[in-house]
């Protein structure tokens, strides 16, 4: 399917208008929250609720109507099998990033809204809905974070003496610890979910974040976006640029930095067994 550039013309209004879908996707997350919900459980074991489902459904009518043609890959709808014909540009949707904690009462999971073009990131919104701050960017035009009293830019930072990693709270192992002495060598740590990490390197509280398991391309595109935008980089597993449009849509392993080239994590990663139609090695 061939996507006319010209549908995306305007990239600071179609920004603004994934702005707009996450808050009120985030909104009705918040009201089904206040109301209660129920737990599922998808194929592969993850779970899910209908605040994924309902955020996910504002989301997909929303950009529909602000860029329609535009493909939208989306984390619920592809578990039901619904994959849109997509070449070039398609948005990635993550409706409720962190699930996992969500359901422990956990506030750090958040809306995810990203364009990619010629398998890059291009633009980005990540939302967090329980403290509403929401994190944007365009690539080759800076990222901001958007709070009650408005927007401010926000840029990464030098790496200097003081150096911080974030990492997933689920998924920090040995593995992980031994690149970060080899990336970093002594270094603090912060423990945050969803894509959370990559605003917080965006902002400046960080210096890098790695990840050495499988995520899908919805719970990156945003923060990749949004990080590329405020001066940061993300490498895949052998130190090249993350690129997007993979096998079954999964990254296999990526290191985030604000801005500074890390060591290729790919020594450091752990045999991938795959999974449901995944090759092992993937």
């Amino acid at each position: 399917m061939s996507v006319d550039p010209a549908l995306i013309a305007d990239e600071s209004a179609l920004l603004d208008a994934c702005i707009v879908a996450a808050r009120e996707a985030g909104a009705e997350i918040l009201k089904l929250v206040a109301a209660g919900f129920e737990i599922e459980t998808k194929s592969d074991r993850s779970p899910v609720t209908v605040c994924d489902r309902a955020a996910e459904a504002i989301i997909l009518q929303a950009l529909a109507r602000a860029a329609p043609g535009v493909p939208i890959i989306a984390e619920e709808e592809v578990a039901e099998g619904r994959i849109p014909e997509h070449d070039e540009i398609y948005f990635l949707v993550d409706p409720l990033d962190g699930t996992k904690e969500f359901v422990r009462g956990g506030d750090d999971y958040t809306v995810n809204i990203g364009l990619v073009v010629r398998r890059e990131p291009r633009l980005g919104v990540v939302y967090q809905p329980a403290t509403d701050r929401l994190w944007a960017g365009l690539v080759g035009q800076g990222a901001f974070v958007e709070e009650h009293d408005g927007r401010s830019a926000i840029r990464t930072r030098a790496l200097h003496d003081e150096r911080a990693a974030v990492a997933s709270k689920s998924h920090f192992n040995q593995a992980t610890a031994d690149y970060l002495e080899k990336a970093l060598g002594d270094c603090g740590y912060l423990s945050v979910g969803s894509s959370l990490k990559f605003c917080l390197v965006a902002e400046g509280r960080a210096d890098i974040y790695p990840r050495l398991s499988p995520t899908s391309e919805w719970d990156t595109a945003a923060g990749h976006a949004i990080l590329l935008a405020a001066g940061g980089r993300v490498d895949g597993v052998d130190g090249s640029p993350l690129l997007y449009g993979k096998t079954a849509f999964l990254n296999r392993g990526f290191c985030a930095t604000a801005g500074w080239s890390a060591p290729p994590i790919a020594p450091y990663l752990q045999e991938f067994g795959g999974g449901g139609d995944l090759p092992q090695g993937v």
